[in-house]
């Protein structure tokens, strides 16, 4: 009986958090992840605009949202982009959240 209950608990554990946790290029924080990390360059002059876009994750349930390049690009009105960051946040693998950060002209 108690080998079932720990294999049971071992599972749902896994399935609740594995898809709410974010990977990054540091790895991924157990208890809270908070990077921006650099995901695309072009060979276009650094401009001063920056558009953004973003989707999120509940519970590794529930996740939603737009996290495009072009629609970051178009909430600026960047027709040129120079480069392209991502910021990921995730919360004990409860709450996570990725944004997109388009800079351009």
């Amino acid at each position: 009986m108690r080998k079932v209950f720990f294999t049971v608990a071992a599972v749902a554990a896994m399935a609740l958090t594995s898809c709410s946790t974010i990977t990054t290029q540091a790895g991924p924080g157990v208890l809270y992840t908070g990077v921006t990390e650099g995901q695309m360059v072009t060979s276009n002059q650094l401009g001063t605009k920056v558009g953004t876009s973003n989707s999120i994750g509940v519970l590794g349930l529930v996740a939603i949202g737009d996290a495009s390049i072009q629609t970051a690009a178009h909430s600026a009105g960047i027709k040129k982009i120079s480069h392209v960051d991502a910021k990921k946040t995730s919360i004990l693998g409860l709450f996570a959240k990725y944004e997109v950060l388009v800079y351009g002209e």
